[in-house]
């Protein structure tokens, strides 16, 4: 069955016994002289015979195939009569038509014509006829035309109008076997027309290409029609087939001429009307070729007349001539169609494709006219011609509009262009999704999950998703719950397919339409089994924290976001939080999804609000129980601000107005966390345009920190119940309000006047509080206002007046100069070392040394409580300053010592008299006159201080002692470690013996020991002859004082640690 196209088999033996008996019929004339009218008696025994192959070919695509290869067969036949008997031995070898060649009698183009005919194949003879060269396909079609012309039938003009029509919906580079066969031995045997048929040859056109897509070749092709047309009309009495023959010329001049406006496709529900017209028509019509087709051919067909290319133009010549032409004929028959058209006959295809193509063609006209430069002559014929045809289908289109098409075979039409992925299915899936009319029945749900494929786009997951929720509202029975399951499932499946960034669209598709319930608002199905999924596979996520597992989660987490948008990412926050370590990584997932930036409008559209903001809010905020869940929120929150890779999730700003605005109040149980929030979104880089605090109202922002720093001075005597952040808070409020005075500049606000008015506004509000809140804003103040401080500082500073000024406060009377001076030292590195700079006392005046040192005792002890560790720090610079500068007098009595130390001390005399200070303080401190001034809770802070200070002093003392495993000969550095080691202890068990509370031990206890173990390791390295009974001595003395040490905890653990050091003595050698 299979020999190629010229190969002999059963069936071509079959073809070769009906044209022996054709040829029979016709004798004693051959065959090549068939005349038109010959052939109701000659041609059956080869209808016939192609009948009996149609009858043995398994299916109706191999009968179709074998028409076209009966019909190359004899049009080869026509071309190539056989050849002379010379050159038969040579022919077998080197020509493949030759064998088949043989079998089939000399034929004319009547047979071929007759044959076509016959068969009812207008298309197969168009595809063979283009697939011939140029001057030979032009005198075909000049042969069919002068045939037609001759002896004309209702069944020529039938035929001469397939053709054409043909013609006009060809596409090239769509040619099978057979007809690139045909073509590849027309070629190769170079053969001319023949002229056996007593027709004259044709006029040779110009042109030169070989395909239809050549301009010249392609018009000269169509000329031959419009000329067939002008040969033919007269004899077209059928009124259907006046519309064909309209139709074809107007449909000609619309689409091949220069009447074809630049523009976009017909829209594809436009489209889509059209197609389903047509299949509508050739169902209810009986006398359609098409009447019996099925489904699936009759829209194929029907696309296929909707998509015409344009491959060439005619010249403005040609179109006139074409143009006088159809205003001929709508003249002629112009009446009698109109009565046809408007009688009780149902409307045919031929005629609805008239009025159709006429609307068109008269929409064209009105722009031709309009754009284009015409002769009067032209002008004249464009008039006249667009009111023959306005009139026309003011008497006729009526017909086309009456035409009222079933939703069920537009649907059906849909649904075939999509399952056999015709010219536009792309376009018609977007129908399909969101035509709310066809969807969820049985045809319309096995299409969509039969070719999902083609659905696995963003907007078209979107379409599907709108028609589902639409779907889900209005039916809730079981059947309705079971088909959104499946349609469900299949569109999942869809997005699963997508791109990230496709997954992305889709989400922020269903978020602008749902908001952050998403599916699951209307979708009742979405919810059932939906926690258990989230669970199991956040539960699998979190167990496979890694850069590999990253994808897979996140095509995870897009699955679930889609169906639950607000849960999913809830459950990220939730998680986040309570699962150790892996906040950065479901981070990342999160800020996978740049769409849940979201912003929700709710019931204040001009006030939207973050979608994953809110989540935090409601699956987080409040609950934070610990301060490793607090710690793993803020990175959290940071790397979603500024994530590694791509764009933010949330912004500063958002994360400022919901976690720091609300809660800048002292009584608020979350101030702590929001200022860490604060100092974390500051230090996110921002535009370069304008900075995100802007929007957040830095003014009243930097009111909110400056009353909190206002309560510190109150700090100790806040009421029992009423909550204020801690001391430690204090130092990141100070940081906090040192980067806005950076951040806030005249820029964030709208104009220099508003500058001016908000800096008033707000040293006006400032002015109530502690006045060293104003001055921790002089870089924000700049030259607007100086420095305002207690006049009693104007005594002990040389302050320039141009940058400070004074100001009465009853707080400060006489002799609190230098309390105002150590607050300033406090406040900032740069501050503590201006007032160093300016600070005035008469070394040389031993009385004011004297009232100097005494008044610093009482000014320090007064400050300390209500100090930060990082003022506290500051002020201990100020300490270290004034002692090596002397100005500091710190007399060091020897309370502690047995008998005189023979060491140098003079470069430690420093940290003696630091710690010696430290001891007069707590005297005066724990002293009657003071030991009810402070609360017992801020002994704790003061204590805490204190040791801090002690370990600082130690490290010092180290770094200028140097490594105690490089001591000086005479092992004096390592001894006098060891006495500053000493002193210290006993200094601290001093001050242990004085304090009112017995809460302080434990950071007393910390610092006690580290002496202890830094004494051991210097006292350790002395190598001096008298080292042992020195070290003896010294344990002994050690252990003494210990035992005068009131708390049992304290003392225990301090003569442990000695008995130990007693034991690594007894070890050494003598």
């Amino acid at each position: 069955m299979e020999p190629g196209p010229w190969g002999v088999c059963e069936e071509t033996a079959i073809l070769h016994g009906g044209f022996l008996l054709a040829a029979r019929l016709t004798q004693p004339r051959p065959l090549r002289e068939l005349r038109k009218t010959d052939w109701p008696r000659v041609g059956p025994p080869i209808t016939d015979a192609l009948g009996e192959i149609g009858a043995r070919c398994p299916s109706p695509l191999q009968h179709s195939l074998w028409k076209k290869e009966a019909v190359a067969i004899v049009w080869a036949k026509v071309l190539l009569p056989g050849p002379p008997a010379a050159s038969l031995d040579q022919g077998w070898k080197e020509d493949d038509f030759f064998s088949v060649g043989r079998m089939i009698p000399d034929v004319n183009h009547t047979v071929l014509f007759e044959l076509v005919k016959a068969l009812g194949v207008p298309r197969l003879f168009v595809e063979l006829l283009l697939a011939l060269p140029r001057d030979l396909r032009w005198s075909q079609l000049e042969h069919l035309v002068e045939y037609i012309a001759s002896e004309t039938s209702p069944s020529d003009i039938r035929f001469f109008l397939d053709v054409w029509w043909e013609v006009m919906k060809h596409k090239e580079g769509r040619e099978d076997a057979t007809v690139s066969a045909f073509s590849a031995l027309i070629r190769q045997h170079g053969c001319e027309s023949t002229l056996d048929d007593g027709l004259q040859p044709p006029k040779r056109f110009k042109g030169d290409p070989s395909s239809l897509n050549s301009s010249p070749a392609a018009i000269s092709l169509l000329m031959v029609l419009i000329e067939g047309l002008k040969q033919t009309y007269r004899s077209i009495a059928l009124p259907r087939m006046r519309c064909y023959a309209l139709a074809n010329l107007v449909e000609l001049l619309s689409v091949f001429t220069e009447l074809e406006p630049e523009g976009s496709p017909l829209p594809v529900a436009e489209y889509l009307d059209k197609v389903s017209s047509v299949v509508s028509l050739w169902t209810s019509d009986t006398e359609s070729q098409f009447h019996h087709r099925g489904l699936d051919e009759k829209v194929k067909e029907a696309e296929r007349s909707m998509s015409l290319l344009s491959v060439a133009k005619f010249s403005r010549e040609e179109l006139f001539v074409g143009l006088d032409f159809l205003c001929s004929l709508l003249r002629a028959w112009g009446e009698e169609l109109q009565g046809t058209l408007n009688g009780s006959e149902e409307l045919c295809y031929e005629s609805y494709r008239l009025l159709d193509t006429l609307t068109t063609f008269g929409k064209n006209l009105d722009c031709f006219s309009e754009t284009r430069d015409l002769g009067e002559d032209e002008t004249r014929v464009v008039l006249e011609l667009t009111q023959i045809t306005k009139d026309f289908l003011k008497e006729s289109s009526a017909s086309l509009k009456s035409k009222d098409l079933d939703a069920s075979l537009m649907s059906s039409v849909a649904m075939t262009i999509i399952e056999q992925k015709l010219d536009r299915h792309v376009e018609m899936c977007s129908v399909f999704a969101s035509e709310k009319t066809w969807a969820f029945s049985k045809d319309w749900v096995d299409c969509f999950v039969k070719n999902k494929a083609l659905f696995q786009k963003p907007e078209l997951v979107l379409k599907l998703l709108e028609t589902l929720v639409n779907f889900a509202m209005f039916r809730q029975d079981k059947e309705a719950r079971e088909l959104q399951m499946q349609v469900t499932k299949a569109i999942v499946e869809c997005y699963t397919e997508l791109s990230l960034t496709d997954k992305n669209k889709v989400i922020s598709g269903v978020l602008a339409s749902w908001g952050g319930p998403g599916l699951s608002l209307n979708l009742q199905v979405v919810m059932e089994g939906f926690q258990e999924d989230l669970n199991v596979t956040f539960n699998q996520i979190t167990k496979s924290v890694s850069d590999e597992g990253l994808a897979r989660a996140v095509a995870s987490v897009a699955r679930l976001t889609l169906l639950y948008p607000e849960a999913t990412v809830k459950q990220v926050c939730n998680l986040a939080v309570v699962n150790l370590g892996a906040h950065q990584f479901l981070a990342q997932i999160l800020c996978s999804f740049p769409a849940l930036s979201f912003l929700e409008t709710h019931d204040d559209p001009g006030r939207p609000r973050s979608l994953v903001v809110r989540c935090l809010e409601e699956a987080v905020w409040g609950r934070l129980s610990t301060a490793r869940e607090e710690e793993q929120f803020l990175e959290f929150l940071a790397f979603l601000m500024q994530p590694s890779s791509g764009a933010p999730l949330v912004s500063p700003a958002e994360v400022t107005k919901a976690f720091v605005l609300p809660y800048l109040k002292s009584n608020s149980a979350e101030i702590e966390l929001s200022l860490q929030i604060l100092s974390k979104v500051l230090g996110i880089q921002s535009c370069p345009e304008e900075h995100w605090i802007k929007s957040c109202h830095p003014f009243p922002l930097l009111l909110s920190l400056c009353k909190l720093l206002d309560g510190y001075t109150k700090y100790w005597h806040q009421p029992m119940d009423q909550l204020f952040p801690s001391l430690e808070t204090k130092d990141l409020i100070l940081n906090i309000l040192c980067q806005l005075c950076e951040v806030v500049r005249p820029e964030t606000v709208p104009s220099p006047e508003l500058w001016v008015q908000s800096l008033a506004w707000l040293h006006r509000k400032v002015a109530s509080l502690d006045w060293t809140v104003g001055l921790r804003l002089k870089k924000l103040y700049g030259d607007h206002f100086k420095n305002e401080v207690p006049a009693t500082l104007f005594e002990i500073c040389t302050l320039p007046e141009d940058e400070w000024t004074s100001q009465p406060l009853p707080a400060y009377g006489p002799g609190s100069g230098l309390l105002a001076w150590m607050e300033c030292c406090c406040m900032s590195t740069a501050l503590r070392d201006t007032m160093l700079t300016l600070l005035t006392v008469n070394v040389d005046n031993p009385e004011e040394v004297n009232l100097f040192s005494k008044g610093f005792l009482v000014a320090l002890i007064q400050v300390l409580p209500w100090c930060s560790h990082s003022e506290w720090k500051r002020l201990a610079h100020v300490v270290e300053n004034l002692l090596q500068r002397q100005v500091l007098h710190v007399p060091y009595t020897l309370e502690y010592v047995q008998y005189m130390p023979l060491l140098n001390l003079r470069p430690f005399a420093c940290y003696l008299q630091f710690s010696v200070l430290f001891l007069r303080g707590f005297q005066l401190l724990c002293s009657s006159s003071c030991s009810t001034w402070l609360p017992a809770k801020a002994w704790l802070h003061v204590v805490q201080l204190y040791c801090g200070s002690l370990t600082d002093l130690l490290g010092s003392v180290k770094s200028t002692a140097g490594p105690p495993s490089h001591p000086a000969e005479d092992g004096t550095s390592t001894q006098e470690v060891s006495f500053i080691c000493i002193q210290m202890f006993c200094h601290l068990l001093h001050v242990a013996a004085m304090l009112p509370e017995k809460g302080c031990s434990e950071p007393l206890v910390v610092v006690a020991l580290e002496i202890l173990s830094q004494y051991e390791t210097f006292s350790s390295a002395d190598t001096s002859p008298s080292n042992t009974l020195r070290r003896a001595n010294e344990r002994h003395f050690l252990e003494s004082i210990t035992d005068n040490v009131s708390d049992e905890a304290l003392r225990g653990t301090l003569l442990q640690k000695l008995s130990k050091l007693g034991a690594c003595s007894a070890r050494e050698p003598a």
